[in-house]
């Protein structure tokens, strides 16, 4: 189940957008156990971080699509989502944060977070098995809102 951050649902219900908020961040793809929410810091102990997504796969930001449609936007279609994978590993979940995000416990920051895996997860990627120095890819990305 996708879970989003205090701070990014007080910054949709007072502020702006979820694109506003997430504009210009990044994508963390973790092994280790799922914190038990988005608010929850980052513990290295038990996160171990494979890999970051820029949009231009070395150290630009990620922007969300210009308009989003019956409930749903997706990446930005002029970016290829890519960055290199830093430590071998299995990818259990992610963060997808602002870019001023430290992964320490906040109620503030925008994040979203979800599971990892070839199928069926928030964020399916082609293996789960990363190992490090080699490419990594996020080809599709939507982001949906459920109806009220």
């Amino acid at each position: 189940m996708l879970k989003t951050s205090t701070g990014l649902r007080n910054h949709m219900l007072a502020v702006g957008s979820a694109k506003a908020a997430l504009n210009g961040g990044f994508i963390h793809i973790y092994e280790g156990t799922e914190p038990a929410s988005a608010d929850a810091a980052i513990n290295p102990a038990d996160h171990t971080l494979l890999c970051t997504i820029f949009s231009d796969g070395t150290s630009a930001g990620l922007t969300l699509a210009a308009t989003a449609a019956d409930g749903f936007i997706d990446k930005s279609s002029t970016e290829t989502w890519s960055g290199t994978v830093a430590e071998t590993g299995t990818a259990k979940f992610f963060r997808h944060v602002g870019s001023a995000d430290t992964g320490a416990l906040s109620t503030t920051q925008p994040r979203l977070q979800g599971t990892v895996a070839r199928a069926g997860a928030e964020l399916n990627i082609s293996s789960t098995e990363l190992v490090a120095g080699a490419p990594q890819s996020v080809n599709f990305y939507t982001l949906q809102l459920p109806s009220f």
